[in-house]
């Protein structure tokens, strides 16, 4: 099960950075980092909601976050494989990464 929006909220205030793309009220997109404040930043989330994709949204919230911390030493990201050739394509590289992904727990750690 997907987070649910209180869900999504409370990674958003979680966040040391946020970026959100918005369609008048709506929240239509948003990309998060974690960050150590010194060296290190680790995106964890591009989300664009399925009737926004393809139309550059997702281009310009990794855009705006990878300037945003372009003072830090690295900023890793994890994806999926089938994700590589967007990030590359946005200045990433592609290198090795180890992940556990708890499937069971999508919809987010309880309060």
């Amino acid at each position: 099960m997907p987070p649910t929006p209180e869900t999504h909220l409370r990674i958003l205030v979680g966040s040391s950075e946020v970026i959100v793309a918005r369609e008048g009220e709506e929240i239509v997109g948003f990309i998060t980092a974690i960050t150590d404040d010194v060296l290190c930043a680790y995106i964890p989330l591009l989300e664009v909601r399925p009737s926004y994709r393809s139309q550059g949204i997702g281009k310009e919230l990794i855009r705006l976050m990878l300037l945003k911390l372009s003072d830090y030493y690295m900023i890793d990201l994890t994806c999926d494989s089938a994700l590589r050739p967007f990030y590359v394509s946005q200045g990433m590289s592609a290198l090795t990464a180890m992940s556990i992904r708890n499937r069971s727990h999508q919809s987010g750690r309880p309060k």
